[in-house]
């Protein structure tokens, strides 16, 4: 059947789709979801698309196609094309295969992949298929070939080292910006550490956020190839290449119903790690009531999974358990975590940041067996080196050599109203005050935090300060540290 092509402007961001009037679907045998077949009159190019089935803004005779349609066989507006009846991919399949609880094989689950990268899945198919993973979970195995089937759709950091180190943590406590002060110590310690960091999803801050006060983290794979060959390090946002592309995907679909399952994390992680070539990697796994591991038990079962897949993916892996009953750090949000981190480099910053960030490096020296290893990192942190080697990644990805922050607008500081000490500081909601004041996107919005949990505190001390460049989103963060009460004393 020849249709006339109607752009109805809009975008998936994925999924290839066309609507097609109710009276050619019904011509075609066709069914909302079914696959066509797209072919372009005289190039013959040609793309299969979902179909969505409409009575109103199509025409009969129409065929309506949204961007990634037009853009993928180069299409105008009024233009003929050929549409035909298409078979639906045999990875659909293999998701219902997941969803009845059954165990997927290597090819099956690249196929998935495969298709889900060429756009060849609807967003329902791909929630299917999370969801089989949730409800029955993902083996060992599998979780090692949704890792390589990750990897393999995507671009890889192809660097000529023997030892490629990186970390990750899993998350959830505000603050937290070890990965800026580890990256430089590594790097001027001569060992390579090419970290690809997130932005913020739920949190006040990702890293990506807060190294983009310094520098640029949206890089090509070209250009961190480069920085990295410069310095051994670089800092940079995951989202802005296509390493580990599948994956970013399927977090767009996992997060509405804040979807994730075990083995869907476990290969999300690693195969991060493993596109850049990754050898050693350890994983911090914060827990505490408050962040997403809740007890040391938890911790240590979910972290023997990392090292269990990482000997299937050949990579090293060290998991630390570490506390997260409180932020670390005193900066909540891209500013003023960026300032513990300079202050940390250069001598003073939080005690606690500090000292989880030498201890993460110690023990990521001594996986490739450097002796001394916590003398080391004392040396090159203490010598200034890691600050020098900070500035010297800032510059190769774009940076200004002299640092020069941003000045919040309004400032707010929020008093304890009785004396006593400090029990409890709640991680999600020192998060929440600070997004609701605009962090990350205002990256002068945020929190700082003037105690830690034990201080003793009088009656209108300031427990911590609220700032936002707006001042209703400021008066909004106000009322909200009111009703939450974060810190408990």
């Amino acid at each position: 059947m020849k249709l006339k092509v109607k752009d109805v402007n809009l975008s998936t961001g994925g999924p290839l789709v066309a609507i097609i009037n109710e009276e050619d679907a019904e011509s075609l045998g066709l069914r909302a979801l079914d696959r066509i077949k797209i072919r372009r009159l005289r190039t013959w190019r040609e793309i299969n698309a979902v179909v969505d089935i409409s009575s109103k803004g199509i025409n009969k005779g129409e065929i309506g196609l949204f961007e990634e349609v037009l853009k993928a066989l180069d299409l105008e507006e009024g233009v003929n094309v050929e549409v035909v009846l298409a078979d639906r991919p045999k990875s659909v399949d293999y998701i219902k295969k997941k969803l009845i609880g059954k165990e997927l094989a290597k090819n099956e689950i690249m196929a998935i992949i495969t298709d889900l990268m060429i756009n060849n899945l609807s967003e329902v198919e791909l929630t299917y298929f999370v969801s089989g993973c949730y409800v029955n979970g993902l083996t060992l195995k599998e979780s090692a070939f949704l890792t390589e089937a990750i990897v393999e759709n995507g671009e890889k950091l192809n660097l000529s080292k023997r030892i490629i180190l990186d970390k990750h943590s899993i998350g959830g406590v505000a603050g937290n910006r070890t990965t800026m002060v580890v990256v430089p110590i590594i790097a001027a310690a001569g060992y390579t550490i090419p970290k690809t960091s997130s932005r913020a999803i739920t949190s006040a801050a990702g890293t990506a956020d807060t190294f983009e006060i310094l520098a640029p983290v949206a890089l090509t794979v070209e250009k961190i190839k480069e920085v990295v060959e410069k310095t051994n390090g670089c800092i940079a946002w995951g989202g802005a290449m296509n390493l580990a592309g599948a994956d970013d995907k399927l977090i767009k679909i996992r997060h509405p119903l804040r979807l994730d399952p075990e083995g869907m994390l476990l290969a999300s992680i690693l195969a991060k790690k493993k596109a850049v070539g990754a050898t050693h990697v350890i994983i911090d796994i914060p827990y505490g009531k408050s962040v997403k591991v809740k007890t040391k038990a938890e911790g240590a079962r979910l972290g023997k999974k990392f090292i269990d897949l990482g000997k299937l993916l050949n990579i090293k892996v060290k998991v630390v358990l570490t506390d997260g009953s409180q932020p670390i750090g005193n900066g909540i949000g891209p500013l003023f975590e960026a300032k513990d981190v300079i202050s940390v480099l250069t001598g003073g910053g939080p005690t606690d940041l500090r000292r989880k960030s030498v201890m993460l490096a110690t023990e990521m020296l001594k996986m490739v067996g450097v002796r001394n290893a916590h003398l080391e990192v004392l040396d090159v942190l203490n010598s200034g080196r890691a600050y020098e080697k900070l500035i010297e990644i800032i510059k190769a990805q774009g940076g200004r050599k002299h640092i020069k922050f941003p000045k919040p607008k309004h400032c707010f500081p929020i008093m304890a109203k009785k004396a006593g000490v400090v029990k409890e500081i709640d991680n999600n909601k020192i998060n929440k005050i600070a997004r609701i004041a605009g962090s990350p996107f205002d990256k002068t919005a945020g929190v700082y935090l003037m105690v830690k949990r034990g201080a003793k505190i009088n009656k209108e001390d300031v427990l911590f300060n609220i700032y936002s460049k707006n001042k209703k989103k400021l008066e909004d963060a106000i009322k909200a540290a009111e009703e939450m009460q974060p810190i408990v004393y």
